[in-house]
Parts: C-alpha cells; sequence; structure tokens
C-alpha cells in the first residue's frame, strides 16, 4: 500500500527517505531548499559543487545520475544576474542554462527519476504583459530585450518538463519565482540583481561615510570589485534608471517553502491547479509590488543609510512592471511568511557577518 500523509491521508508523493538531488545548491535558492527539505525531515540530500559535477558537462551528469540513484531532483542551478549581466553576456547565459536544464532533465528521465521541480524566472514573461502575470501569458509577445536570451532559456526548461511529462508520462514540475533576495545573494556590483547591488551601494555609503576605510577594504574583498563609478559617488549613491518600473520581492526562504510545498503535492491537485494541463508552471510570488524608488528607500532603511541619492536615467530600466499573479499556488494554500521588512533586515545581517 502507497504511503499517505497522516494529515491530509493523501498519497505522499516525496517520502523523507527519497534521496534528493538539490542542483545548485550552493546558491541562494538551492541552499534555501537544502534548508527547508532537512527542517521538514528529509535526511538523503544529494549536492554536488560546480568543482565536482560541471552542468554543462553532459556526459558527467549522466555518470551522476547513473551512480547516485536520485529519485527526486529540484533544479535550482543557472547562470544568473541583473541587467548589466544579462545584456553584456548573452551568449554565455542562453547557452549554459539551456544545457544545464537540458542534461539535468533528460538524465533525471534516462535513469529513472519521475519527480523534478524546475525553477524559471518571472523574466520569461512579455514586456508588456498585462499585470498582474498570469500563467497562461505565457507566449503572448515579445521579450524585454535586455534579457531574452536568459529568459529563452527558461522557456525552454518550462517546455522541456512539460514535454518530457506528455510524451513518457513523466511528473515534473516548474514553478516561475519573482525577484528574490536573502542569504547567500550575489552582491557583485558588475554582475548582481537589483536589491543585492543598492543593498551594497548603501552599506559602502555609510561605510565612507564614517570613514571606515578597513571596513570598505573587506567588503571589496569579500564581495568583489568596487567599479570606479560607485566609488566616485561615495560617500553617496547612484542608482541605475529612473526609479519608476515596479517590482515584487519575495525572501528565498519563502520560495523554498513554496518549492517544497510545490513539490509535495498529489498530482490531482497540481494537474487541477494547472487546469489539466492549460498551463504548464506555477508562479510563486507575494502579490505586492513597489517602486525601484520606494523599494531603495525601505533598503536604505534596513541598511541605516542615510545620505544623497541620485537615479541615472540614462541607465536601462528593463521592464516597466513586473508582478506576479499567484492566485493558482494561493489556492492550494500556500501563503509567503516574510514580509520585504523583516526581510531586507536578516539579510542585511546575513550580509554583514560576512565580512
Amino acid at each position: 500500500m502507497a504511503e499517505t500523509s497522516p494529515v491530509s491521508n493523501e498519497p505522499v508523493v516525496l517520502p523523507k527517505d527519497a534521496r534528493i538531488y538539490v542542483a545548485g545548491h550552493t546558491g541562494m535558492v538551492g541552499s534555501a531548499i537544502v534548508r527547508r527539505l532537512a527542517a521538514q525531515g528529509y535526511e538523503r540530500i544529494v549536492g554536488r559543487p560546480h568543482a565536482e559535477l560541471n552542468l554543462v558537462d553532459q556526459r558527467a551528469v549522466a555518470e551522476f545520475f547513473r551512480k547516485e540513484r536520485i529519485e527526486a531532483v529540484f533544479l535550482a542551478a543557472a547562470r544568473v544576474g541583473g541587467i548589466q549581466a544579462n545584456n553584456t553576456f548573452r551568449a554565455d547565459f542562453i547557452y549554459e542554462n539551456l544545457m544545464i536544464e537540458c542534461n539535468v532533465i533528460h538524465a533525471a528521465f534516462t535513469s529513472g527519476v519521475e519527480r523534478l521541480l524546475f525553477l524559471g524566472s518571472s523574466c520569461i514573461y512579455p514586456r508588456s504583459c498585462p499585470q498582474p502575470m498570469r500563467e497562461e501569458h505565457l507566449l503572448s509577445g515579445s521579450l524585454e530585450p535586455t534579457n531574452e536570451p536568459y529568459a529563452i532559456a527558461k522557456i525552454a526548461g518550462i517546455k522541456l518538463c512539460e514535454s518530457y511529462n506528455r510524451q513518457h508520462g513523466t511528473r515534473y514540475r516548474s514553478v516561475m519565482p519573482t525577484n528574490l533576495y536573502g542569504p547567500g545573494d550575489t552582491f557583485d556590483l558588475e554582475n548582481s540583481h537589483v536589491l543585492p547591488a543598492m543593498m551594497r551601494k548603501f552599506h559602502l555609503a555609510k561605510l565612507a561615510a564614517g570613514r571606515d576605510r578597513e571596513a570598505i577594504r573587506r567588503d571589496e574583498e569579500r564581495f568583489g570589485a568596487i567599479p570606479a563609478d560607485v566609488r566616485a559617488a561615495l560617500p553617496g549613491v547612484v542608482l541605475w534608471g529612473s526609479g519608476a518600473p515596479r517590482r515584487e520581492f519575495l525572501h528565498v526562504d519563502d520560495m523554498a517553502a513554496a518549492c517544497v510545498f510545490v513539490m509535495e503535492l498529489a498530482d490531482e491537485r497540481y494537474a487541477a491547479a494547472c487546469a489539466d494541463g492549460a498551463v504548464s508552471h506555477l508562479n510563486v510570488g507575494c502579490g505586492r509590488d513597489h517602486t525601484i524608488r520606494e523599494l531603495a528607500e525601505v533598503v536604505a532603511r534596513a541598511v541605516g543609510f542615510e545620505g544623497e541619492v541620485a537615479w541615472d536615467p540614462s541607465r536601462p530600466d528593463g521592464m516597466p512592471r513586473k508582478l506576479l499573479d499567484g492566485t493558482r499556488l494561493t489556492r492550494l494554500g500556500w501563503a509567503p511568511a516574510i514580509d520585504l521588512d523583516e526581510g531586507l533586515r536578516s539579510a542585511y545581517r546575513w550580509y554583514c557577518a560576512q565580512t
């Protein structure tokens, strides 16, 4: 007889003794998923750092799955970055992400893994998408040019899961997170996303105002070079764009909770949430967005920065608005638990603890 949940009496689709591979387990999202799985009693969690397993290498990935006898996969590995990185390294972003997805998903299938969760990105939706963005808006218009290669790779991942399910009867699922932040984020000012870049700029400006050159040196040693334009602005801060675009942010620990929640759903409930195949993924967000100017005020408050902020409208804004409609997931009973102010304070404490 199949194992059932003592709470819902539904079939357990992810047994506690399952051998689970978290691809990208050292990254911000992957490490949060590992923490969440461990907190919920999963003990057989498998991870491999890039130095031991290059997911772009098809043979290495196939051999890994052959040896490890994996039973479930969380595919959180990806090459990621902000507007500048996406727009500069366009070939790297599309190539590496396509290879990671193809290699992991196909190797999972050929080794008999029936359950896999693929993590995409809200950038899969059209630039002029109606707001909030619903799952059925996928492929309904042109993408944001600055991150089009990355978005195409993530769309391919969704379609890979959908296609293996339809042709081979696998149970591969996809979730599309909104903008994420939290412990383990990337603070490299050339490649990071808007929120960690903003946090680091405010932190450096605060240190500069206090003339703490040693702390600035340690920060640069830990998080990467400080670009000349950022250094020249100290103890002030210059932020990119007009500040008018609106963005939604979710703490990575909430995202991890959503991932495990979706993976544990009974097949019938997941299928119903996806309207029995009408859509192939579920959005994960908090349902509230802010202008970049408003975000700057919240981040400055979390950091304790009280100096001058200037805006550089010559820099790209990206999409005017990105707010996800998470109705399908919330109807299943999931909701985020960490508000933005609390989450940013905890993220800043983590950041400070690294130096």
